[in-house]
């Protein structure tokens, strides 16, 4: 099957206080279906977590008469948890990520100082490698290497629908930050490239909306209204314009409020850490790394 004639279903989730979008992605003529960048709450505040996001993404998914064949996340996220093992749990779907996220891995158990942890992607059932190919259902899929946000961002397509992560935001919001330990302002720009050189009809449904000028949350465009309208792209004739706008930009922003919760907990496949001799979890926070 053509993959843009194989028409998806995609219902979007908001997580307002992270500004982040979940995603799941269904074959209606087989119901099958993935679930996308899961959110696992957290507030850092009181040290709380919660599965309503996820517990929300499931009760879709039954009322909807779906089964989940996957769950997917695009890279290891910096400014959320993963509910990603929980959901493993109570679907018993594989999870999937790109295989670079071995690398990511690498360079964060040194930042952790983690020396016992396992740095070789085993935490998921899957690593795809560019390229690769998979199916939702009957809808065909295949994964793009797309690192520069982080070294192991990867895009999926699924059927006309590609989830872009964090390379491309919404027009008017430009593109992701690229000054995370990994993150390259020049593989961003090839990464965005290799997305718009899908047809100009491809659906393209992106990590994050911070909704600019209090508009309401939006997740979804297409690659010619990305060419056209994208304001960190459409006005770059060069990659060496792209780079200076976006380090430029970089410079402006404080890092994520929970960068240092959140990866110890992505790279380990969304698990928390084990309970301590007292029942309790703790989380390891770095002090003075970026």
């Amino acid at each position: 099957m053509d993959a843009l004639s194989a028409r998806s279903q995609v219902t979007g989730f908001y997580d307002k206080p992270s500004g982040s979008v979940q995603y799941v992605v269904a074959d209606m003529a087989s119901r099958k279906c993935a679930i996308i960048d899961p959110v696992l709450d957290f507030d850092e505040r009181s040290g709380a977590t919660a599965t309503k996001n996820a517990d929300a993404l499931l009760d879709f998914v039954r009322e909807s008469g779906l089964e989940v064949e996957w769950i997917l996340d695009t890279h290891p996220h910096a400014d959320h948890f993963s509910a990603a093992h929980y959901l493993r749990g109570r679907t018993g779907a594989p999870t999937a990520i790109g295989e670079k996220v071995v690398d990511v891995q690498k360079l964060w158990k040194v930042i952790y100082n983690w020396p016992e942890f396992p740095a070789d992607g085993s935490q998921w059932h899957r690593l795809f490698a560019d390229g690769a190919t998979f199916s939702v259902g009957g809808l065909p899929a295949r994964v793009l290497f797309s690192p520069g946000h982080t070294l192991a961002s990867i895009t999926y397509v699924i059927g006309d629908a590609a989830f872009i992560h964090d390379t491309l935001f919404m027009p008017d919001s430009g593109t992701a930050r690229t000054d995370f330990p990994g993150g390259s302002a020049e593989r961003l720009w090839h990464s965005i490239q290799d997305i718009l050189a899908l047809p100009d009809e491809t659906r393209l449904f992106v990590g994050h909306d911070y909704q600019p000028g209090d508009r309401e949350a939006r997740w979804e465009s297409t690659v010619a209204e990305q060419k056209a309208g994208n304001i960190h792209v459409a006005g770059c004739k060069t990659e060496a314009d792209f780079v200076a706008l976006r380090q430029a930009r970089d410079r402006t922003l404080p890092m994520p409020r929970l960068i240092l919760h959140a990866l110890q907990v992505n790279m380990n496949g969304g698990r928390l850490p084990e309970p301590e001799s007292n029942g309790r979890r703790y989380l390891k926070f770095p002090l003075d790394c970026l």
